[in-house]
């Protein structure tokens, strides 16, 4: 298996990492256009190998053309957010956009079978970019598979129970319009509503909702940026990916609407493995369908405005 990581910044060194030591590759490939830093990257990432014993051949280039042979293909590099300022990740879509461009079109030719992660924010609309410039069959973002991990450490928290206790997923897009899928939360296998009554507990869901959508502002302005939440949660979809495991993992993938005139990448719980399987949309609420489809018309309208310019 041949796992190439493209940007190898804040985001991008921890998911190599993280996906190298979880044994998911044979042949890791990191990329990175600022000189020397795959190459660095890199002898850092042999250095692990030999600590974990692991036989996995390391490479580093600069130039997105000179990936070659990857099953799967994670695009993290672009423009982060700026600690301090306060940005959506939609502002980031027309720079980005053209990064997402470059590499996609670079890359489709010397990798003609390979799976695409798209990373990059606004990772929607990245997707889509990332999908239209190069052909691939298998398109995906990663998603709100991050907030969902979020979501579920705060309700575990608020609940004070195990962590592992909660089920549940957040769809939509991978920031501003984020929300909660309660109809699909569980603790300990109870619909939460039966959990809450059978226990006598109450839950502040517009309090879990925000810290769900602002704890990644408070990372990014004290830390710089966001680093083993996202490593984690794509190296799950990864895994998930590589093992064909079929499990359900909000991520975004192409999603048909009607008066939306072409299929949106948005965040829907789906089967996920070797394919892209059946999303749980059918099976949600009305509310919670409607606000999916908010999304994906803002996630549109981003997308459109990015290869406009």
């Amino acid at each position: 298996m041949h796992i190439a990581q493209i940007g190898t910044g804040r985001v991008g060194r921890p998911t190599a990492y993280t996906i190298m030591s979880s044994k998911l590759a044979d042949t890791i490939t990191v990329c990175d256009t600022k000189p020397g830093l795959a190459k660095a990257f890199a002898e850092e990432l042999r250095h692990v190998t030999a600590s974990l014993n692991l036989d996995i051949e390391i490479i580093a280039c600069e130039r997105d053309e000179d990936v070659a042979g990857a099953d799967i293909i994670l695009i993290s590099a672009g423009k982060p957010r700026t600690p301090g300022v306060r940005m959506s990740r939609r502002d980031l879509a027309v720079q980005n956009g053209q990064i997402v461009k470059h590499i996609t079109e670079s890359t489709a030719p010397n990798n003609p079978d390979t799976k695409y992660v798209v990373i990059t924010n606004p990772v929607e609309a990245m997707a889509m970019v990332c999908k239209r410039y190069s052909e691939a069959e298998f398109v995906i973002s990663t998603g709100t598979n991050l907030e969902s991990l979020r979501f579920r450490s705060r309700l575990a928290q608020s609940l004070e129970v195990p962590v592992s206790a909660v089920k549940g997923w957040v769809g939509g897009e991978h920031g501003k319009d984020a929300m909660i899928l309660w109809s699909t939360v569980k603790v300990n296998d109870i619909p939460l509503k039966d959990y809450l009554k059978e226990n006598e507990k109450t839950l502040k869901k517009a309090e879990i909702s925000s810290y769900m959508k602002e704890v990644s502002k408070t990372i990014v302005d004290d830390i710089g940026g966001t680093e083993y939440g996202p490593a984690a949660s794509f190296r799950d979809i990864t895994r998930a990916i590589i093992k064909n495991t079929n499990e359900i993992i909000p991520i975004a993938a192409p999603q048909e609407f009607e008066g939306i005139p072409e299929p949106v990448f948005v965040s829907i719980p789906r089967k996920l493995g070797e394919t892209i399987g059946e999303t749980i949309y059918d099976a949600l609420p009305a509310a919670e369908k409607t606000g999916i489809r908010e999304a994906a018309e803002a996630i549109y309208q981003n997308f459109r405005t990015t290869i406009q310019k």
